[in-house]
C-alpha cells in the first residue's frame, strides 16, 4: 500500500453542510477542495484519524468507540442542525493503534470510548465522505497548544500513512472570532503569507523552526487570539516531516473579506 499524504483543513463554521439553502454558494470553493482530496486518496484510505480543534485534553486522547455519537458544539444555528448525525464507524483498533505509536515514543495518550463526533469532524467529512462508509477515529490536541509537542506527536503517528490511514488536521488558518468580517481581512491575509511561506517553500527544517514560533509571525495573534484551530496543522505536518507542502485551498474573500487556506503534505502518490 502507498504512502498517504496528510492534510490540514480549514473546516468552515458549524455545520455548513447541512445549510445549504442559508449560505448559498459560500463555502462551494471549500466543499470543492475537500472533494478533491477525497478523490485524491480514492480507493486507498482504510480508516481516518482526524486531529481536532474542538477536543482539547490534558494529555492526547483518541477516541476508540466502535459507533460514536454526536457533539453539537456550536451556538445559535438551526434547530435542525442538532439533529444531524454523520453515521460512520470508529475503529477501536486504529484508536489503540494511535495510542501504542504515541505512548511507545514516550507521549501520554489514552482511549475515550465515549467521546462523540464534534463538528471539526463531521462537518468536514460530510463534505468530504457523505456516504460515511470510512471507519473515523478522532485525536485530541493538547490544552497546552505547545506546538513542539504536536510537531513530536506527529512523527509518532507517521506510520499509520503506511496502513491505508489518512492523517487530517482539522481547524482553521484564521480563527478570530471577533474579526471574521473586515476587521479580519488585513491581519488575516498578513497571516496567510506567512503560512503560505512557511509551508509550501520552506524546507522541512525551516518550516518546523518557524512553526514553533509561529507567534512571532505576522499577525498571528490577530489571526489566531487563541491557537486552538492551528495546532492541528503541528500534527499534520509532523507526520510528514520532511515532505513537501501544498496548498490545496484558497481564498481571498472567505466571509467577503478574509484569506483562509488548506494544505496537502507529502505526494498524491507516495
Amino acid at each position: 500500500m502507498s504512502r498517504l499524504p496528510t492534510y490540514y483543513v480549514s473546516h468552515g463554521g458549524g455545520p455548513w453542510p447541512w445549510m445549504r439553502e442559508q449560505n448559498g454558494s459560500r463555502y462551494a470553493v471549500l466543499q470543492a477542495s475537500l472533494q478533491a482530496m477525497a478523490k485524491e486518496t480514492e480507493g486507498r484510505v482504510r480508516a481516518i484519524l482526524v486531529v481536532t480543534a474542538h477536543w482539547e485534553t490534558p494529555a492526547f486522547a483518541l477516541s476508540s468507540s466502535p459507533q460514536p455519537g454526536m457533539i453539537y458544539d456550536y451556538y445559535g444555528f438551526p434547530a435542525h442542525t442538532y439533529q444531524i448525525h454523520y453515521r460512520a464507524p470508529g475503529s477501536p483498533e486504529l484508536a489503540q493503534r494511535a495510542m501504542a505509536l504515541l505512548q511507545g515514543g514516550g507521549v501520554e495518550a489514552s482511549l475515550d470510548p465515549e467521546r462523540g463526533f464534534d463538528h471539526g469532524t463531521f462537518s468536514v467529512l460530510q463534505a468530504t465522505y457523505p456516504e460515511a462508509r470510512i471507519p473515523v477515529v478522532q485525536l485530541s490536541i493538547r490544552a497546552d497548544f505547545d506546538p513542539a509537542a504536536h510537531l513530536a506527536a506527529g512523527r509518532l503517528l507517521a506510520p499509520l500513512r503506511d496502513e491505508g490511514i489518512l492523517i487530517v488536521g482539522s481547524g482553521l488558518s484564521y480563527h478570530n472570532l471577533r474579526m471574521f468580517g473586515p476587521a479580519g481581512r488585513a491581519p488575516s491575509h498578513a497571516f496567510d503569507a506567512w503560512l503560505q511561506h512557511a509551508l509550501t517553500v520552506a524546507g522541512p527544517d525551516e518550516r518546523d523552526a518557524l512553526l514553533l514560533e509561529w507567534e512571532t509571525a505576522p499577525s498571528a495573534r490577530a489571526a489566531h487570539a487563541r491557537e486552538d484551530h492551528l495546532i492541528p496543522l503541528m500534527v499534520a505536518v509532523g507526520a510528514a516531516h520532511a515532505e513537501q507542502g501544498t496548498c490545496v485551498y484558497h481564498e481571498d474573500d472567505f466571509f467577503g473579506s478574509l484569506a483562509a487556506s488548506s494544505f496537502r503534505f507529502g505526494p498524491l502518490n507516495g
